[in-house]
């Protein structure tokens, strides 16, 4: 008998059918990473906003999904995606010791100001040996801001710094850190980084970037209607779809501006 191959998810356009073409761009390139990595039951997903993410990036229902903000986790619940939702802080989990198998955070621990509590908090609901994986943006991301090299161009360098740490701002980012900064992180909380990879080249990183100010059309259209995109159909999304596809490159990028982590909560 033949082997049956498995039809890989086309991550891009299942995103696009639901959001910002700047988000579904990065987002659809994270979500094929999961493909390949076996995260063990219970999962618990550690900032999972309104749920897209799992929807599309698992073909199961994850355990557990955690969010301090009580808005998304109501629209969560509406996707049905987790068998129990919690409102809770990422400092303060109210599981007991070793509960979960495994772990992940999709680009949320970039927007938490105090790291370690979180860390700590991960690692003590972690079976010895449970997997934790997680990505945001590394140290080449705020440089490789299109506006920011423009003005440096210009030899404008206050500028450059001015816009950068104005786009930090507005993507709410505390930490933009290289994987060695995460390496020391990892271990004093309890765990081994076991492998990590850049992705999201400089060229997708300016997609991003700009599709912060022509997306917001998108924004007042949640805000009125609670969905992003009004026709998600194929033929409204073409040309969407032909311009974020040319960027869609899950390879790893040696000057990407995000890195993927995959750690392991010590034995002992």
């Amino acid at each position: 008998m033949m082997p049956i191959e498995r039809k890989q998810k086309d991550y891009l356009y299942l995103h696009l059918r639901e959001l910002p073409y700047f988000r579904s761009l990065m987002r659809a390139v994270e979500a094929s990473f999961y493909a390949d990595l076996c995260l063990p039951s219970p999962t618990l997903d550690v900032g999972c906003g309104d749920g897209h993410f799992a929807t599309i990036a698992f073909d199961r229902l994850l355990d557990v999904g955690i969010d301090p903000w009580w808005e998304p986790l109501r629209e969560a619940r509406g996707r049905g995606d987790y068998h129990l939702l919690t409102q809770a802080d990422g400092a303060r989990l109210p599981f007991p010791d070793g509960y979960f198998g495994s772990a992940l955070s999709n680009s949320v621990l970039e927007h938490i100001p105090h790291l370690e509590p979180v860390l700590l908090e991960v690692a003590r609901v972690l079976q010895p040996g449970a997997l934790f994986v997680f990505c945001g943006p590394n140290q080449n991301f705020l440089s490789s801001l299109s506006i920011g090299r423009f003005l440096d161009r210009l030899r404008m360098d206050s500028l450059g710094d001015a816009y950068r740490s104005f786009f930090n701002r507005i993507s709410r980012h505390y930490h933009s850190d290289s994987p060695d900064v995460w390496e020391a992180r990892l271990e004093e909380a309890g765990f081994n980084l076991e492998r990590c990879w850049s992705y999201y080249a400089p060229d997708a990183m300016h997609v991003t970037e700009w599709g912060h100010y022509f997306g917001l059309p998108c924004l007042v259209w949640k805000k009125i209607t609670g969905r992003w995109i009004l026709a998600p159909t194929r033929w409204n999304l073409a040309l969407t779809e032909s311009y974020t596809r040319r960027h869609y490159d899950t390879s790893e990028k040696p000057d990407g501006v995000c890195t993927f982590y995959v750690a392991r909560r010590k034995s002992a």
